[in-house]
């Protein structure tokens, strides 16, 4: 019960997480606040997919305010029927939802790979990905963070604002899941009625 009755905030709890995502994207750009990296592409690949600005950030910013434009009560009337009416935005929410799902989805995805593969960085061979081959490993390898030496504090920095946007990207897959089955349980479990009397 309590799941059906929380559809319309799960809605709104996505708007703060998509602009929090946009924001956070937004800072990976300026290592320490500095535009001279972006500026000589000397970014790591995956932030230029511009994952939390585009899926998790506006697509999923669009999905909510959609959703939440589903659940008011003046939405246009398909059919003469109030069942009926429900039952179809009950359908076109599931479906959102599971856009919802697929956009959060593949933004953790990418960004875990980022992650995993490390900063574009400069050390004494040059600039290169020089953590690419310990799989992940160096996230606890503290001392090896020292091997980059430009821009200062990279691996801090890309660490840091990626793992927020996997939480932020993990929350918002949360929320959609959680929205696909509220929204199955209201229409499959005799809330609204499947059927046109």
């Amino acid at each position: 019960m309590a799941l059906e009755t929380c559809g319309s905030c799960l809605s709104c709890l996505l708007i703060p997480l998509a602009l929090w995502s946009i924001v956070v994207n937004i800072l990976l750009y300026f290592p320490n606040g500095k535009a001279s990296q972006a500026a000589s592409y000397q970014l790591p690949n995956y932030v230029w997919y511009f994952e939390g600005i585009c899926f998790s950030g506006v697509m999923i910013l669009l999905l909510a305010v959609i959703l939440i434009t589903l659940e008011c009560s003046m939405f246009y009337r398909c059919c003469q029927s109030e069942s009926c009416n429900k039952t179809y935005r009950s359908f076109i929410s599931i479906v959102l939802a599971l856009l919802g799902v697929a956009f959060s989805g593949y933004s953790c995805i990418i960004f875990t790979l980022g992650l995993i593969q490390g900063p574009f960085c400069n050390s004494s061979g040059g600039w290169d990905y020089i953590f690419k081959d310990t799989a992940g490993g160096y996230l606890t390898d503290y001392p090896a963070w020292s091997r980059c030496t430009e821009p200062a504090n990279i691996v801090e920095w890309n660490t840091i604002l990626l793992s927020v946007l996997i939480a932020l990207s993990g929350l918002q897959l949360i929320i959609c899941v959680l929205k696909v089955a509220a929204e199955l349980k209201r229409t499959l479990c005799g809330t609204y009625s499947v059927f046109v009397q």
